[in-house]
């Protein structure tokens, strides 16, 4: 025979509300995966232009790679401890670790020609396109 459960969509919440609201709010697991940083990734004629946010990163610390036409944008976000004595943390949600975002953007980027600036937390990248190899047609004998 099938073991039946009855459903009550209450407990968890219930529960939740019990272990701390003015701390953490319903609903809000601890030790959630990590965000990623936001892109923004456009095409014209010419070339791609790629915006990351990346807020609270120095720009000596982002490492950009271009291999073909494969972008990755990788970099580390320190933490800042700035408890004095007699305080202690209620809330921390900002994110402090590595970030890692790879894309692909199927045409291969003349990398000598690639630009980055980074201003105000946000990362942008023009990558040029290099021009397509022509087709050359061969004729049979």
């Amino acid at each position: 025979m099938a073991n039946i459960a009855r459903f009550s969509p209450f407990d968890d919440t219930f529960e939740d509300l019990l272990r701390g609201i003015f701390v953490r709010p319903v609903g809000q697991e601890t030790g959630s995966a990590p965000a990623q940083c936001r892109v923004d990734v456009t095409e014209g004629e010419k070339a791609f232009t790629l915006r990351a946010e990346i807020p609270g990163v120095k720009k000596e610390d982002i490492n950009i790679t271009i291999d073909g036409d494969e972008v990755a944008i990788s970099t580390e976000v320190k933490s800042e401890k700035e408890v004095k004595d007699g305080e202690r943390v209620l809330r921390a949600e900002r994110y402090y670790g590595k970030v890692y975002r790879a894309f692909a953007l199927g045409q291969d980027v003349d990398e000598a020609a690639a630009q980055a600036k980074y201003a105000d937390g946000v990362l942008q990248l023009t990558l040029p396109k290099k021009a397509a190899a022509a087709s050359k047609r061969i004729t049979i004998n």
